[in-house]
């Protein structure tokens, strides 16, 4: 069986601008909270509900795939990396003295950062929604 460059899975990547912009500006932010930001809301709840959408968007930025697929895997993959952190991974890995790891894998397993990466995806799905309808809605003025 030959395949055509117009079937849809062929061309899975593709750099996409705007993705990539709000990724850099959610890293950005990520990376502010990070260093100045020291409470009990904004750095671990609201960093966490911020990341899964950085994730999205850099992979967006340069994968060619659907929303929702893309959307599933984040969550599934946020959820992975915590319960990492519910086994105590970094530990187990010896990496208990890496700041690095610490910081990617995290090292304190909490209920509500599952909630968090929820709401995340959930505003994805909903930005996505809205902005396709936008789109839509130009497209058919014009």
């Amino acid at each position: 069986m030959t395949s055509t460059t117009n079937e849809p899975h062929t061309n899975r990547l593709k750099f996409q601008k705007t993705y990539f912009i709000a990724a850099v500006l959610l890293f950005l932010t990520e990376v502010l909270i990070a260093l100045f930001v020291h409470d009990q809301f904004v750095r671990p709840s609201f960093g966490d509900y911020l990341v899964v959408m950085l994730i999205y968007c850099t992979l967006k930025s340069f994968l060619n795939i659907p929303v929702l697929p893309t959307a599933i895997f984040v969550l599934i993959f946020s959820y992975f990396v915590e319960m990492l952190q519910y086994f105590n991974a970094v530990g187990y890995l010896g990496l208990q003295n890496s700041t690095i790891a610490k910081t990617v894998l995290g090292t304190s397993f909490q209920w509500s950062d599952l909630i968090a990466y929820t709401l995340g995806i959930v505003t994805i799905l909903w930005i996505e929604k809205r902005f396709r309808k936008h789109v839509k809605k130009r497209n058919e003025t014009t």
